[in-house]
């Protein structure tokens, strides 16, 4: 157990989690979410009494006194699975995720995940996310996505890499494989609604994503309702003859689940191999070489890598941008279709 004391400060937000994620000393690494729960559990006293509404009302002045349990022990179980780690510090682990890996245990999935693998590789270097010894994660790639992925080992860390991606300022950039060539001299495109092309042939998707209505393993493109989405996208190589793939750059200003597979669908661009958003096309027989379709056809995952990841890092400040190669079999099955 560990007690932290402080004073509400002048003109507070009225409630009372609110005005206590914005005065909290930074060192007890407490997140609002955090603040919440302990505030629930009883462990917060204002002016000597235990409060448990988190929208009781604050004030100027109030005197704050939050017992913070040690970090429990997670029911998630480690198991010894090999990571590709590309960097790693006490407050946080970039890990390069290969294709058919889970991030997060669910019931279909309950092991064999990113975090089962991380909760062995980091051991006793978890310092606790939530009041749990676990990884915390702020983002997620899909299963057969590879690519890169930021994860927290501490509640710093875990709160100051949230934010970072609710303000939508991490960079990411995916390379990916579609049907076609997206290009602004293609009149179809300019007439897909919630598509446009930017300068330098960058093509923007606009739209608003939500989860199919009939079948739930999607996601939806809407334009009332949902959750609002923007992807870019250059062209980076153009394949076959006539022009029938592409090698595109993808990067995203909000990250939905599935937004680049889905967006790049509802623009007639789906990517080679995606079994959700109708990743199986029949190419012109001449278009390509023999390997190259065998290459097309051979392809069991949506052709999409998570290739950079940049943020600040969350508790010294300092820029960090991590890249990861195109794995063996995206870039085989390019090297085919270049052959």
């Amino acid at each position: 157990m560990s007690a932290v004391t402080f004073s509400i400060a002048e003109a507070p937000p009225s409630r009372l989690d609110k005005a206590l994620a914005r005065d909290v000393p930074v060192t007890a690494n407490l997140s609002r979410s955090r603040l919440g729960k302990l505030i629930a559990q009883g462990a917060v006293e204002v002016d000597g009494t235990v409060v448990t509404d988190i929208k009781a009302r604050a004030a100027e002045g109030m005197q704050i006194s939050i017992t913070v349990p040690e970090a429990t022990e997670s029911h998630m179980l480690p198991e010894d699975i090999p990571l590709n780690v590309i960097f790693e510090d006490d407050d946080l682990i970039v890990i390069n995720k290969p294709a058919g890996m889970v991030v997060h245990p669910a019931p279909g999935t309950p092991s064999g995940t990113l975090v089962n693998a991380l909760m062995h590789h980091c051991g006793e270097s978890l310092s606790g996310v939530g009041g749990e010894k676990r990884p915390g994660i702020v983002h997620r790639i899909d299963k057969d996505t590879s690519g890169i992925l930021v994860v927290a080992k501490s509640d710093q860390a875990h709160h100051g890499l949230a934010a970072q991606f609710e303000a939508h300022t991490v960079e990411r950039y995916y390379r990916a494989v579609c049907y076609g060539v997206p290009d602004a001299n293609d009149p179809r495109l300019r007439g897909i609604r919630g598509t446009s092309f930017e300068p330098g042939n960058i093509l923007k998707l606009n739209t608003h994503l939500a989860r199919h209505k009939t079948d739930r393993q999607r996601q939806a493109v809407l334009f009332d309702g949902g959750r609002h989405a923007v992807t870019r996208a250059r062209l980076v190589e153009r394949f076959g003859q006539p022009e029938t793939l592409a090698l595109i750059e993808c990067w995203l200003e909000t990250g939905r689940t599935h937004q680049i597979r889905v967006h790049m669908a509802h623009a007639g661009h789906g990517l080679v191999g995606d079994p959700t958003y109708g990743g199986r096309r029949k190419l012109p027989p001449k278009a390509l070489s023999a390997g190259a379709h065998a290459a097309v056809a051979a392809f069991n995952r949506q052709a999409l890598h998570a290739a950079v990841l940049g943020f600040e890092h969350p508790v010294s400040g300092e820029m960090m941008r991590f890249e990861a190669p195109l794995p063996e079999d995206m870039a085989t099955m390019i090297q085919a279709l270049r052959g």
